[in-house]
Formats: structure tokens, C-alpha cells, sequence
């Protein structure tokens, strides 16, 4: 069940993330939930892509492990 968490997790910062990218690159001065990061339009642009990034490998991670404990059983 823990792992399942992990994967809804990772979902929701790849969901957040990505929108909050697509967002900035259509409109260059809406910094979105990362508007805290002291920075320009690059080092926004970067901070989403990683969010994205760790989003997708948690989710991964976890459906992974969710796997191995269902072969498991």
C-alpha cells in the first residue's frame, strides 16, 4: 500500500509540474507554485523540468515495486 502512495505522489508532481511548465513556456511571466525561486525564465524552467522529472521516476520506482510485491504473493 506504501508504494501505491509513492506512485500518487509521483503522478500529482508530474501532473503540477508539467502544467506548470507548459504554462510557462506559453507565458513567460506566470511563474506558477515555483514563483518562491529566486531566478528568471530559465532557472523556472529548469525547476519544473526536474520536478517533472523526479515525479516520473518515483511514479516509475513505485508501480515497480508494486509489481514485485503482487509476484510475490
Amino acid at each position: 500500500m506504501k508504494y501505491v502512495l509513492w506512485q500518487v505522489l509521483g503522478m500529482i508532481l508530474v501532473a503540477l509540474s508539467g502544467q506548470g511548465a507548459i504554462r510557462l513556456l506559453i507565458d513567460h511571466d506566470r511563474y506558477g507554485l515555483l514563483a518562491w525561486v529566486p531566478g528568471g525564465f530559465a532557472v523556472h524552467l529548469i525547476s519544473y523540468l526536474a520536478v517533472t522529472a523526479i515525479g516520473v521516476v518515483l511514479a516509475g520506482w513505485a508501480a515497480d515495486q508494486v509489481k514485485k510485491a503482487k509476484a510475490t504473493r
